[in-house]
């Protein structure tokens, strides 16, 4: 038996398997093929954190946390026979299923890019889920990480998962109506309606974690060694927004608030996440629901605004003088959107926060103004509009 982690190579991924391979003497095996190191480099980015090779990071594992249970297979997910070979000779325990071509902005460049996403992402989920039906290993507890971006942005607030639909009279509990708003997002919604029907036609116990906005550079187990670290991303298509103000910060420019500033984003910590996913491909058989449940792994929402001004604080600390600049908002959205979000299950799950967003801002700039030249060297690639035309000057 083992537990599997795929696109354990990635941001969320790799510091995953770690923290599952310390807490455990069960086979923990890493799953990727490397495509996400391809795809940043595509745009002509790269990650701010040097990434060491797979091999360098199974290596370190090894010696700094005598993670000898921690092994890579190769392979691509979209294609059937692979991962009918990687079940039948692994037999999971758990899955916790976090590769994916995560960017909505490259999902969005042209139709191939949002051709490819969606087969590559969906593909993978679907060959899985059926795989374990066929190989009769119904009882893996299958764990995916979608996105709080599949609820879109209701003005009302927003349930863990199902909803209440009402209507002539009657009532029922549905799930929450897929409102993505981008190629790839649709794809964590057609992700999260196939998980629905594999645990209804096939009774896999699956957990729906819908992952916040995530930012951060560090958890507990890879600040101890450089080989260790988790990629990080800065630029437009693959840096979230928090990253990219800290990148902003560190190059030198001014953090620029799209309008008002007051919309509001949900957020969790790097830390959090992985002790989530942890937690749930930990939990024991007997103890674990055999059900399909939804987490929203959300500690809260933080308006853009906040991020700019925590990260603006943050930075003087680092002999960084950085201004906060409002500019004309490119995107037909509300301003002052509250993002309400339940999150009780998951703050049950995990019992408590382990790191809120000043501290995680203030690692991410103490780990990127040790590559300030890597930031430097790619400003280009993560400059808004606005800035990009005064540096021209």
């Amino acid at each position: 038996m083992s537990i599997l982690v795929t696109g354990g190579d990635g941001y969320i991924g790799w510091p995953t398997a770690l923290r599952i391979a310390t807490r455990t003497d069960e086979r923990v095996v890493v799953v990727d093929n490397f495509a996400r190191r391809g795809w940043v480099e595509e745009v002509g980015s790269t990650s701010a954190v040097p990434i060491a090779s797979i091999d360098e990071r199974l290596d370190a594992a090894r010696e700094v946390h005598g993670c000898s249970n921690l092994s890579l297979v190769e392979g691509d997910l979209t294609e059937r026979s692979f991962v009918d070979q990687l079940l039948q000779v692994h037999e999971p325990s758990a899955i916790v299923h976090t590769a994916a071509q995560p960017s909505a902005p490259y999902s969005q460049i042209n139709g191939e890019r949002a051709n490819y996403t969606q087969h590559n992402n969906m593909q993978a989920t679907r060959n899985l889920l059926w795989g374990l039906e066929e190989h009769d290993m119904t009882d893996t507890h299958f764990i995916e990480t979608t996105t709080t971006g599949v609820y879109g942005a209701p003005e009302f607030p927003i349930p863990e998962g199902g909803a209440v639909m009402e209507h002539d009279g009657e009532r029922d509990d549905v799930p929450f109506p897929a409102m993505a708003g981008s190629w790839y997002h649709l794809t964590k919604s057609h992700d999260a309606a196939n998980m629905r029907l594999a645990h209804k036609q096939f009774d896999i116990p699956i957990s729906d974690v819908r992952t916040a906005i995530t930012y951060g550079t560090e958890t507990e187990e890879t600040r101890a060694d450089d080989r260790l670290k988790t990629r990080f991303d800065f630029d437009y298509y693959f840096g979230v927004v928090a990253h990219r103000f800290a990148a902003q910060a560190v190059a030198g420019y001014p953090l620029t608030v799209y309008g008002k500033g007051e919309q509001r984003k949900p957020f969790v910590s790097l830390e959090d996440a992985v002790e989530g996913l942890a937690r749930l491909a930990l939990q024991d058989p007997d103890e674990r629901p055999d059900d399909l449940t939804v987490y929203n792994q959300v500690t809260r929402p933080i308006a853009i605004v906040e991020i700019a001004e925590t990260i603006q604080e943050a930075a003087a600390a680092h002999d960084l003088d950085v201004d906060v600049t409002h500019v004309e908002n490119p995107r037909d959205e509300d301003e002052e959107h509250e993002m309400e979000m339940a999150n009780d299950r998951y703050m049950a799950l995990i019992d408590e926060q382990r790191a809120d967003f000043a501290d995680g801002m203030a690692d991410v700039l103490e780990t990127l103004t040790r590559y300030q030249d890597t930031i430097t060297a790619h400003e280009d690639r993560f400059l808004p509009d606005a800035l990009k035309d005064d540096a021209e000057e």
